[in-house]
């Protein structure tokens, strides 16, 4: 059993912001287990590497002893976090939220003590959905229209003549509701949700419970090297990609990105993590020998490190030795003759669309054998048994039956 002291000293470890760290050691220092709070709207089907910053600070409180609460907004994801919005939120419908909820629990499991001693989950459609107009306007009157100006994307719209809706006032209030209902000690969430989590501490207190601490993780750059990782921008690496993707995506990142990586993304303890930043820095570390040691890292938390070893190896056969990897997923060819590659290699799952495929013929980012293809259509015979390639890591083995 750690001591408060170790305790906290291992909960700031790659912090945001605390509020308050002087309150958490009181808290910690009673000797009872804090009641962690984490909610998720599943708005999309993936766990990313960004979300897992904020999961593996939680999965850290489960480590000590800490009852995690996992709040899946299955109610809130249909309202919309309006969080760093310029504009309003597409919203959701009940089906698309629940398709969304099963997959991300999937990827949870992943990074969470799955145990019922050191778990709970809860949807907070189980509260929210209950609530009458009576409650509502309790709830409305707990706070001020000043107070919700105050927050940065509503101050901002405002002062643009940009529209907000009431509803998406409603959404920190709701979320607030969440931290009622499971009486959290501490909410966790990303630098992004400080204003919210702290809305929750407000209503906490003025509905007579105790206000609960918020503890808030950086965001995890995407692979662009630019903007957060998200799903909607498509510069995101899932928990559940296969380690050969996984790997390949860790070594597309672009340099300046390993120190973060390396501090939020693996379990390498801070004096190493230090120590690569510094050799990389100082040019006494090899960017590209260090990045490989990022992408087993990474691989390692999530596959294990004999399938890390495995993905850097299937990576060195495409990318060093440009061979095609072992395992190639097969794709029956249609019935027709000649083939239109298009609609082939949109439906094999290897493009978004037709158009983006015949973009990436025209740029000669289909391969073929291993030469670029040059025509869209094809006859059948050429193209049995043969394996199509569309940029660096994406393969199909064409089966005529």
């Amino acid at each position: 059993m750690m001591s408060p002291e170790e305790q906290l000293e291992v909960l700031l470890r790659g912090v945001d912001r605390v509020v308050s760290e002087d309150e958490l050691a009181q808290r910690l220092a009673g000797g009872r287990p804090l009641r962690v709070k984490l909610g998720l709207d599943p708005t999309a089907p993936a766990v990313t590497l960004g979300w897992a910053v904020v999961l593996r600070k939680l999965r850290q409180f489960q480590e000590l002893g800490h009852k995690a609460v996992l709040i899946v907004g299955d109610f809130t994801a249909q309202v919309g976090d309006p969080s760093e919005r310029d504009s309003q939120r597409k919203r959701l419908s009940a089906e698309e939220v629940l398709g969304y909820a099963e997959s991300v629990l999937d990827g949870f499991r992943k990074v969470l003590i799955w145990d019922d001693s050191l778990l709970e989950v809860r949807y907070n459609s189980e509260w929210l959905e209950k609530l009458d107009m009576a409650d509502l306007l309790e709830l409305t009157s707990k706070v001020t229209v000043a107070q919700m100006l105050e927050r940065g994307d509503f101050h901002k719209r405002f002062a643009g003549n940009q529209p907000i809706s009431l509803m998406e006032f409603m959404y920190p209030l709701l979320q607030a509701m969440d931290s009622v209902a499971v009486d959290s000690d501490i909410e966790l969430g990303g630098s992004d949700q400080l204003w919210n989590n702290m809305m929750g501490r407000v209503v906490q207190e003025r509905y007579g419970h105790r206000g609960q601490m918020v503890m808030t993780m950086p965001l995890l750059i995407g692979t662009d090297g630019e903007q957060k990782m998200s799903q909607s921008l498509g510069n995101y690496i899932a928990v559940d990609d296969d380690s050969a993707d996984m790997f390949g995506k860790v070594m597309s990142i672009p340099d300046h990105l390993m120190a973060q990586y390396f501090e939020l993304a693996t379990d390498l303890p801070p004096q190493k993590v230090q120590a690569l930043a510094g050799g990389l820095e100082n040019g006494s570390l090899h960017p590209g020998e260090t990045k490989r040691r990022l992408g087993r890292e990474i691989v390692g938390l999530y596959w294990g490190s004999e399938e890390a070893e495995r993905a850097e190896a299937a990576f060195d056969r495409v990318f060093k030795r440009h061979e095609v990897p072992d395992e190639v997923p097969e794709y029956d060819l249609p019935d027709q003759d000649p083939v239109f590659l298009p609609a082939v290699l949109r439906d094999a799952g290897l493009v978004k669309s037709s158009s983006e495929a015949r973009r990436m013929i025209a740029q000669g980012a289909v391969k073929l054998g291993g030469e670029p293809v040059r025509t869209e259509s094809m006859p059948a015979g050429e193209l049995d048994a043969r394996i199509v390639q569309v940029g660096k890591r994406r393969f199909v083995r064409l089966i005529l039956r």
